[in-house]
């Protein structure tokens, strides 16, 4: 997706600040599961290799109508520089290979942040006009600086340790189309106040997702909240109890919670 990578760039170039989000739904009919795909990504976020998706894997198919939404040259915020503070996941039933997806993506709930301004990327996915996949994922443009008040934190006790290797930025990169030179260039990342490359929050909360393989509902709803960034190469800790759940190194990392739907 170079082209997408290419116009997130030249998102760099300021532009107006209008009141509102555009007006607009963006949609992708039939669209269907590349397996040899499926099961990249599964290697790269830990799953088991199946043909059951994860339910973080349509959030990759619908990137690409995202990106086209967030590197409009319309829209009001430029795409490299924001921060995604959020995602929600509703799975509404399991989800296999064999099924086609109607997807759409649009942007909504512009509000205020002592930071700066949020709003929302709400992307959905249909199988036979049957909504099975639903994802909220909050974004933060910056233009205010930090409260400068360290809030208290207890490590919680993990239950799972892993090494994040430091090419997890690129190989994320390679199975979900966001080249965010953050994530994959230590010019890039340090263009952006970082030393090193971070990892993507969605991998972040895909890992998590795969540790609880198995022990997961056949619909349910995960809400994560992305803390710190993981600079890469990390060792990071997890720990999940009664659906809550933490990633975490010497600062939380993410934060989540899982619901039964």
């Amino acid at each position: 997706m170079p082209g997408t990578t290419l116009r997130a760039v030249l998102g760099l170039v300021p532009r107006s600040r209008p009141g509102s989000l555009p007006e607009v739904e963006l949609a992708d009919r039939g669209v269907s599961v590349d397996r040899e795909h499926l099961a990249a990504y599964d290697r790269v976020c830990g799953f088991r290799l199946s043909d059951r998706l994860p339910a973080t894997y349509p959030h990759v198919l619908a990137f690409p109508l995202s990106m086209r939404l967030l590197t409009d040259p319309g829209f009001p915020f430029p795409a490299i520089g924001l921060v995604h503070v959020a995602n929600a996941i509703t799975l509404h039933r399991p989800l296999t290979a064999g099924l086609r997806f109607d997807l759409t993506v649009q942007a909504v709930n512009l509000r205020p942040h002592d930071r700066g301004r949020q709003f929302d990327v709400v992307a959905s996915a249909r199988v036979d006009g049957e909504t099975v996949w639903e994802s909220v994922s909050t974004y933060l443009s910056r233009s205010g600086s930090p409260d400068g008040v360290r809030r208290e934190w207890e490590p919680p006790t993990a239950t799972a340790t892993w090494r994040v290797p430091a090419r997890t930025g690129v190989d994320y990169a390679a199975v979900s189309g966001d080249r965010n030179p953050i994530h994959t260039s230590r010019l890039g990342a340090r263009l952006f106040g970082f030393p090193r490359t971070i990892a993507h929050g969605m991998w972040s909360q895909a890992r998590c997702l795969a540790a609880l393989e198995g022990r997961l509902p056949d619909a349910y709803t995960v809400d994560v909240r992305f803390k710190q960034p993981i600079l890469l190469p990390a060792t990071v800790h997890f720990a999940c109890r009664d659906g809550d759940f933490q990633l975490f190194g010497r600062r939380p990392y993410l934060a989540g919670h899982i619901t039964p739907a």
